[in-house]
């Protein structure tokens, strides 16, 4: 799966399909929600994936890269036996946060409603 090329043929340059489609997969929002979460300036690999536990190995790396490459999370690797690598959010993901928060306030206020109309299209089919 490569994450990191979005691209439109048609649209090649449009700024929602390039810019939001690399944040709203299943696991960017996620990740940065979880890093923010977390109330610590970075988190560890291990208790990034301790805190998403459905997420796989391979999964929580290729959405950390995107989202490094996107200048949402830095990456400190300290030159330590056993290397250690830690993760953090850059101004930029802070600046998406207030967005971020509003979505999950909006969804918890409409989750009631959305789940009972979905039962209803259930019914019907």
């Amino acid at each position: 799966m490569d994450r990191t090329r979005i691209e439109d043929a048609m649209f090649p340059d449009c700024p929602i399909r390039n810019i939001l489609a690399r944040i709203s997969d299943k696991w960017s929002l996620l990740v940065i929600f979880t890093l923010d979460k977390s109330g610590k300036s970075a988190i560890r690999f291990k208790e990034l994936q301790r805190e998403i536990p459905d997420i796989s190995q391979k999964m929580l790396t290729v959405t950390l890269r995107t989202l490094e490459e996107d200048g949402y999370v830095t990456r400190t690797v300290y030159p330590e036996v056993p290397p250690r690598v830690e993760y953090a959010l850059t101004a930029r993901a802070q600046s998406l946060l207030p967005h971020i928060n509003a979505l999950i306030a909006w969804a918890l206020e409409n989750r009631d409603s959305i789940m009972a109309d979905r039962r209803k299209a259930a019914r019907r089919q």
